[in-house]
């Protein structure tokens, strides 16, 4: 049998890649990681079209840059993802909410937002009843859980919510909300009194509550609190807590107080804002 030789020069250069050698994780500092985004199962990536701003690149360092809010059930980091190796030199800025672990976390609404949401294991279930250490584990996975289904839904269905880019565990990452230097878009309750930018901002609440609604979905804690106002467009946070109008008895509760709620603050600075009108077209389009 003959062998043939090739010469280093021959090689395609379509067949030569940069890679990051194993040992580069030894060079990160305490607040940086390999990123995991190809580690996570493809059902806990975010849904296609991926948009062209996400860094995917295997090979990306994660590096948290500080607190953006903290809460009783998780906090949220700024952080940065960017290439350190290769010809490409990219990065984009993200959203980790992280929920608390067993001995820090308090799902105190818990019990009002997951009726009718079930769970597959009797050992779980027993645990959540009986709110054991273990149990308070599955229910921080759960409700990471339930927040990434509801923004990969939520996304899908044209809503205005950050694009869910990766559950791991009991930590979801996002797209931010905010300016390129990392300043957070401001939360609607921060906005100002210029009547027409209001006007303009109810009109975008009412469609968040409508499209939630065409899902038969209630957002079940909206307000001002959790709608983002970045450059005169809402973006709606926080949705672990989204229900289903149908199954959970709650439901039809939860989509008023979400209408009266919202529009009570619009109303308050000059805008006609009819909260009792916006639950009866929600409602129609919920059941």
């Amino acid at each position: 049998m003959q062998h043939s030789s090739h010469r280093i020069d021959d090689v395609d250069p379509f067949f030569v890649f940069d890679y990051t050698p194993l040992d580069a994780a030894d060079h990160l500092t305490t607040d940086q990681r390999l990123t995991t985004y190809w580690d996570v199962e493809a059902g806990n990536r975010g849904p296609a079209p991926v948009p062209t701003w996400l860094v995917q690149d295997s090979g990306a360092v994660d590096t948290d840059l500080g607190v953006l809010k903290t809460g009783k059930e998780a906090d949220v980091f700024l952080v940065e993802r960017a290439t350190v190796t290769g010809a490409s030199d990219s990065s984009c800025l993200l959203a980790a909410k992280r929920y608390r672990d067993a001995d820090h976390r308090s799902f105190h609404r818990s019990a009002i937002y997951a009726e009718g949401r079930g769970v597959r294991r009797s050992r779980d279930q027993r645990a959540l009843a009986k709110g054991t250490a273990y149990g308070r584990q599955v229910a921080a996975g759960r409700w990471a859980y339930a927040e990434w289904e509801a923004l990969c839904r939520a996304w899908e269905h044209g809503v205005p919510v950050p694009y869910p880019v990766s559950l791991d565990g009991t930590e979801i990452l996002m797209e931010f909300i905010g300016d390129d230097d990392g300043e957070a878009a401001p939360r609607l309750a921060a906005c100002g009194h210029d009547a027409d930018l209001l006007d303009h901002l109810w009109q975008q609440a009412r469609e968040v509550v409508l499209q939630l609604a065409e899902r038969g979905w209630a957002h079940g804690d909206l307000s001002a609190y959790n709608l983002l106002a970045h450059r005169h467009r809402l973006v709606v946070i926080d949705l672990p807590q989204v229900v289903d109008v149908i199954t959970n008895p709650q439901g039809p509760e939860l989509l008023h107080r979400d209408c009266t709620t919202v529009a009570a603050w619009f109303g308050q600075r000059g805008v006609g804002a009819d909260g009792e009108a916006l639950f009866a077209e929600a409602l129609a389009l919920a059941t």
